[in-house]
């Protein structure tokens, strides 16, 4: 394959950003399709841990052509302060893609606040609302951004609309020239990374490069497929990737499905395999559960392979990556959710409707764990039995080969089982 997706298979934070980056020492060209700041990828290499919010995960091999397509939305600053951690690199902004801008955070909180109990659980950082923006034609695009003067004109009509809905929301309103005076420095940092990424990704595909598309979230925080209304305000799926980034859709190859050894999620919404106590506690910290752009505890479930299917159906899986596996040693009963059972019936499937979702009772299967220390093993057959009988089980569940498992952060603790460029 050359054109390949990496695709979150639960709720995110399943390690795409490790995963990306290991493929990424073979493609030319990594691409991130849609999202903005409220997701959070962390990379590991030769001990030296780095957090990436907006930024592809090919952007620490300066080798790479990096790509923020025209399905993000993009915070300025914390673009700039990110970019500002890095040495060398090589990038390009879609002129397409949209701005975040300070009363996009307020709505995010004000509307979180509003909902009470029925809040989403965001991370407060203004997509939601900046994705509402687009859809209303009242986003700020990136090729208007970086134009002073269009900028200035457009910002003074939107911060008047913005303005009375914060004040009906009782949020704080913005005062325009502040952030004019603010912003205008953010945009013309990114002014020089900006031009029609979509020309380019076509141009790299004549010019039969390597290259990979990275999402952020899960399949299952998708806004159409996911476990809606608990969901992020676009679709990781790779059956987005065509529009998010101005690429036809037979030219994507097939994507990379990637999926904890267990699963996890945070903030609102059902998680059926959901673990609570002590167990659930010694994973937590073992797999250092805390979200990397939040420092919220991530709740933990055993893996769930309903979900896993479901991702298959609505996203398409060629191969799956599966990541912490070493994160389950010493445990020595370990469970797969294989069905559900809503109000005595058996099914195979996520209901449409939340509450039918939350009464879902998952069915397991049980097998035996290993004590094994795996963070050193180069090999699949260098996992104990147990290990390798329980990834074997996975593949045969889901319908999908492994290609790639980890048992440790480190890119040099990833092992590739099939190659995939």
């Amino acid at each position: 394959m050359k054109r390949i997706v990496v695709v979150g298979t639960q709720w995110g934070d399943e390690g795409k950003g490790k995963i990306t980056d290991f493929l990424a020492q073979k493609a030319d060209v990594v691409v991130r399709y849609q999202g903005g700041n409220n997701a959070g990828h962390t990379v590991v290499f030769d001990g030296k841990k780095h957090s990436l919010h907006l930024l592809p995960s090919g952007i620490l091999n300066p080798k790479i052509q990096n790509v923020m397509a025209n399905g993000m939305v993009i915070n300025p600053k914390a673009f700039v302060e990110e970019i500002d951690k890095i040495e060398s690199f090589n990038l390009m902004i879609s002129e397409r893609a949209h701005i975040v801008l300070p009363y996009h955070l307020e709505l995010d909180k004000a509307y979180e606040h509003f909902k009470g109990n029925e809040k989403i659980g965001t991370t407060h950082k203004g997509i939601g609302p900046a994705y509402t923006d687009k859809a209303a034609r009242l986003g700020l695009r990136v090729s208007t951004f970086i134009r002073e003067d269009r900028f200035k004109t457009k910002l003074a009509e939107l911060i008047k609309v913005k303005n009375q809905e914060l004040r009906k929301l009782g949020a704080p309103r913005i005062d325009f020239e502040d952030l004019y005076n603010e912003y205008i420095v953010y945009a013309k940092r990114m002014a020089p990374y900006v031009g029609d990424t979509s020309l380019y990704l076509n141009q790299a595909i004549e010019a039969d490069k390597n290259i990979l598309f990275e999402g952020a979230q899960g399949v299952l925080l998708c806004l159409d497929h996911g476990t809606y209304p608990y969901v992020t305000s676009s679709s990781p799926t790779a059956s987005s990737v065509p529009l998010n980034t101005g690429i036809a859709p037979w030219l994507v190859d097939g994507a990379i499905g990637v999926t904890k050894a267990y699963t996890t999620r945070v903030g609102e919404g059902p998680m059926p395999s959901e673990i609570l106590g002590d167990l659930a506690d010694h994973i937590r910290k073992v797999g250092n559960e805390f979200g990397t752009t939040t420092g919220r505890p991530r709740r933990i479930g055993w893996l769930d392979t309903v979900v896993l299917r479901h991702t298959k159906r609505t996203s398409g899986l060629s191969y799956l990556a599966v990541t912490l596996l070493d994160v389950l040693s010493g445990i020595d009963e370990l469970k797969i959710a294989i069905s559900y059972d809503l109000n005595g019936k058996e099914i195979d499937y996520i209901p449409a409707e939340i509450e039918d979702f939350m009464a879902c009772k998952p069915n397991y299967i049980t097998m035996p764990g290993w004590k094994e220390d795996i963070t050193q093993v180069k090999s699949f057959d260098d996992l104990p039995v147990a290990a390798q009988n329980y990834m074997n089980k996975l593949n045969e569940l889901v319908g999908v080969p492994l290609a790639i498992f980890s048992v440790g952060p480190d890119r040099n603790q990833t092992i590739l089982v099939k190659e995939i460029f």
